[in-house]
């Protein structure tokens, strides 16, 4: 156990801050080139959209393998490993030179970026109890501060005519860098509870309930990611220079409120936080249906942005914090259910406009911000328990 004011405490914070980090940068190198890529390969729009699915789907059946994996050797020796890999293969998707090539490097994308995923989360979980208060929050604004590295180097090595590969190859010094500094302040992760269980056990009602909840919140952020700059060239009518201030307003209200997250759960407590959140998620998503003019829908945006900010870091650390299951599993079986939401969201979205409109649509989703919020008032382990930040 680290001593309160212990520096060590403070460096372990850092590096896994930094994994995350590397983690946000990856991904989202790779999403900054993926118009580069579509040309290069002459994807059609339903080609591509096919082949994104690649990702999700790997991640979601490899869920279960990641949970096993970090309980058997410790989220910090899969970290550093999966780290590089994750890496790797990103460089290796600027290799690739048709649709097939493309679809089976995403495909490892997805399951290497599953370990990464529930690797990481499980060191915040475990970060979380030196400190014993919450910080999981921050360590998710990191994540989301390096989708903005990622998208402005992009930019910048599109500008200057960097070519796909050498982009990718400079992200992956940087992570090897990362790892080769800070895989040593890891903390080694594995689970006090070595009870053996099965892969695929029946998983508790509370992680299910935590899980569908972040479905609610991993839906609307799919459907803000995806679609407000639909949204705003379509129903807002926006100039098209001003068509991505939607999705800007969102990004940066989430990745703020990741980091002043933190402190609001240790003021008003988990539970609080996250009525408020999906309270937030309903006036933002309703205020853009009903008033879809420009400052008012960027200002709608930005209150999701801030009623989605905190669920997923709060959904996981409550999850990591289960007595009965293994931190990796625990968040494995969440973020299962969870990230469906992010799979079926903005398809979803899609459906329900081709049949009415986009605007319509966005009303349906408003009340996954209600639902949350039902959700979190009859949650079981909150009612077991007095104090509300837990």
């Amino acid at each position: 156990m680290h001593e309160p004011n212990s520096p060590s405490r403070q460096r372990i914070r850092i590096a896994v801050s930094l994994f995350f980090f590397c983690q946000g940068l990856a991904f989202s190198s790779w999403a900054s080139r993926i118009p580069t890529i579509k040309d290069k390969l002459e994807l059609s729009e339903a080609q591509l959209g096919t082949l994104l699915l690649m990702m999700p789907v790997a991640q979601l059946l490899t869920m279960p393998f990641s949970g096993k994996l970090v309980t058997t050797y410790g989220s910090a020796k899969v970290m550093r490993i999966v780290a590089i890999i994750y890496a790797l293969i990103l460089c290796s998707i600027g290799f690739a030179n048709n649709a097939y090539q493309l679809g089976a490097v995403l495909f490892s994308f997805g399951i290497v970026g599953n370990m990464c995923n529930i690797a990481v989360n499980t060191q915040g979980v475990a970060v979380e109890k030196i400190y014993e208060k919450s910080i999981m929050s921050s360590f998710h604004g990191a994540w989301s501060i390096a989708g903005f590295t990622g998208a402005l180097i992009g930019l910048l090595t599109m500008n200057i005519g960097i070519d796909t590969l050498t982009h990718f190859i400079i992200i992956f010094v940087l992570i090897l860098l990362n790892t080769l500094i800070n895989y040593k302040y890891l903390i080694p992760g594995k689970s006090d509870n070595q009870e053996k269980r099965s892969m695929f056990t029946k998983p508790e009602s509370t992680l299910v309930q935590l899980g569908i909840i972040g479905f609610f919140s991993m839906a609307t952020e799919g459907a803000m990611f995806d679609w407000s700059g639909v949204y705003f060239k379509d129903i807002v009518g926006a100039p098209e220079n001003l068509i991505i201030v939607g999705y800007a307003s969102f990004m940066v209200m989430m990745a703020i409120g990741r980091f002043v997250g933190d402190y609001i759960i240790s003021r008003i407590g988990r539970k609080r936080t996250l009525q408020i959140s999906g309270i937030l998620m309903f006036l933002g998503m309703m205020l853009s249906v009903l008033f879809p003019q420009f400052w008012l829908c960027t200002l709608a945006f930005m209150l999701v942005g801030i009623g989605v900010a905190c669920n997923i870091p709060t959904v996981y650390s409550l999850a990591g914090q289960n007595k009965n299951i293994p931190s990796g599993v625990a968040l494995a079986m969440v973020s299962s259910v969870s990230y469906l939401g992010f799979l079926l969201g903005p398809p979803l979205i899609g459906y329900i406009a081709e049949i009415s409109s986009l605007r319509y649509s966005y009303g349906v989703f408003a009340f996954f911000g209600l639902l949350m919020f039902i959700m979190t008032s009859k949650l079981k382990i909150f009612r077991e328990t007095k104090d509300n930040s837990v």
